[in-house]
């Protein structure tokens, strides 16, 4: 369990703050509007509204006591810009900002923001991957180089062994698991045998799933 400040209740704040408590994270929730507040109440540990621009409305929260801070502040970038500056200097462990654009994220980074988060970005790239093939189910970028994909067995695959596919040797990819009706078996090895029921779970260069999956 994390102690999570998230600054900015509007739609994808309040999101999140369910997300969090759904985790069974304790969540602090600020807004400048009460309406924004009370619509979250459910899913926080307790919130305020002030305006977070301020140093001393922020400093009474005790910025240091959380593990994150987290600023979703849409349609205002000044007011994300300086909260994001003021929560860095009030000692702020870890500060992600949301940003919309990458220019953005730039100042964001550059003024205080440890990480950043561009939501609609994001979404795009994982659509794109999912909705441009027809065998993609799933998609996780773990950096710029690596990603996560669920992939449906190839055709040509089907009733043979892992082993015998050696796509490690050959691609550099790893079979992490396989899937069934929404269930993982994570105990795969080289004799394990593929079968057209199941989805895969493979963990590589994106270029080297790419080709290995013709996506």
């Amino acid at each position: 369990m994390r102690s999570i400040l998230l600054i900015g209740l509007n739609h994808f704040g309040s999101l999140l703050a369910k997300q969090f408590h759904d985790l069974g994270h304790q969540v602090m929730g600020v807004d400048r509007d009460e309406r924004r507040v009370l619509a979250v109440m459910p899913y926080v540990t307790d919130a305020k509204i002030g305006d977070s621009t301020n140093r001393s409305f922020l400093r009474s929260l005790g910025i240091g006591d959380y593990d994150v801070c987290v600023v979703t502040i849409g349609k205002d970038f000044q007011s994300s810009l300086e909260t994001t500056s003021l929560l860095k200097e009030l000692g702020g462990r870890l500060v992600v900002s949301r940003a919309d654009r990458e220019v953005q994220a730039k100042f964001l980074l550059r003024n205080g923001a440890d990480e950043v988060l561009d939501p609609e970005k994001q979404i795009a790239e994982w659509a794109a991957i999912r909705y441009g093939s027809d065998h993609v189910l799933d998609y996780i970028k773990l950096d710029d180089a690596h990603a996560i994909y669920e992939v449906s067995v190839p055709q040509d695959w089907i009733g043979k062994r892992v082993g015998q596919l050696d796509i490690r040797k050959r691609y550099g990819i790893n079979i992490m698991a396989l899937k069934e009706n929404g269930k993982m078996d994570l105990s795969v090895s080289p004799e394990t045998v593929l079968t057209g029921s199941k989805t895969m779970l493979v963990l590589g260069e994106r270029k080297a799933i790419r080709r290995c999956f013709r996506i």
